[in-house]
């Protein structure tokens, strides 16, 4: 398969500045017969830095194992909303010290998820509590998972930062402008995935064109929401570049400006996250110093 080199709108991606993918699943079977290739192909096509992200906090080795293997590569720990129920009895230290591994990057992703409802709502709203929790005692940045929940997830965020700051971003978002205006007005950040590529998203690319450009990220949530031109495929790291061209695009900007925001973004956030050594430092200037 070869790297994606032009976006939907024809724009040249092969000379934009570096980005990342915070939010993929390389533990997945999708990817099992040809991680070296999905890995290979994303810094090909000029993805740099990679998040693998936890859905099971008993199978985080999986994607510890991943991390370490590969250099520009890090992991979460986490419980997805989907598996909530399941992981209860797991206590907050527990996440607190597997977070302390020196490739995990961030917690989560955990959350609300009202459209399958695979663990209950109360179950998920705890589990989403403790891992705010760990979020504000380590300073890792919670990857937080919101879907048909805008009310309860804007109630649960207002309510936890009354009770202490913490980092996190709402990542592949999907919601409504309030909920995002909210996160924003929170400290938060907001990611986009494919979806905000596809045709019939027009409120979503209106919303990336209106949120501050400090405050937003991209992502792929490989290997699902494959963006416009590879949707219904199997989604990987490399076709961030089309969803950050479909962003740059709403916002009136080049790609290599969103590019370098975005990245400089996520330094900014995920303060364990080490810059790959060919990215120019010159695009981190808001990032803490490593």
């Amino acid at each position: 398969m070869e790297s994606p080199k032009r976006t939907r709108n024809g724009a040249d991606v092969t000379n934009a500045a570096m980005l990342v993918d915070h939010h993929c699943h390389l533990d997945f079977p999708q990817f099992a017969e040809d991680l070296d290739g999905i890995i290979g192909r994303a810094k090909a096509a000029g993805v740099g830095t990679m998040v693998t992200i936890s859905t099971r906090i008993r199978q985080f080795d999986r994607i510890r194992v991943i991390a370490e293997t590969y250099k520009d590569v890090y992991c979460s720990v986490g419980t997805h909303p989907h598996n909530a129920d399941e992981e209860l009895d797991i206590p907050v230290e527990d996440i607190i010290r597997l977070a302390q591994h020196p490739k995990c990057v961030a917690i989560g992703e955990a959350g609300l998820d009202y459209y399958y409802q695979h663990s209950s709502a109360q179950g998920q709203a705890e589990g989403f509590r403790r891992h705010i929790r760990a979020a504000r005692e380590t300073g890792l940045p919670l990857e937080i998972h919101a879907r048909d929940a805008d009310e309860d997830t804007a109630t649960i965020l207002a309510d936890e930062h009354a009770q202490g700051a913490f980092p996190a971003v709402l990542h592949c978002f999907t919601g409504g402008r309030d909920l995002a205006m909210r996160a924003v007005d929170l400290g938060l950040y907001v990611s986009f995935s494919g979806v905000v590529s596809f045709k019939k998203s027009e409120a979503l690319r209106a919303l990336a064109a209106e949120l501050p450009l400090d405050r937003i990220l991209v992502e792929t949530d490989a290997p699902y929401l494959a963006p416009v031109p590879y949707r219904g495929k199997t989604n990987e790291p490399a076709y961030v570049v089309h969803t950050a061209a479909a962003v740059a695009e709403a916002r009136g900007i080049t790609l290599t400006e969103l590019a370098a925001a975005t990245t400089e973004n996520f330094f900014r956030l995920y303060t364990k996250a080490q810059p790959p050594e060919e990215l120019d430092p010159s695009l981190l200037k808001g990032a803490p110093p490593q």
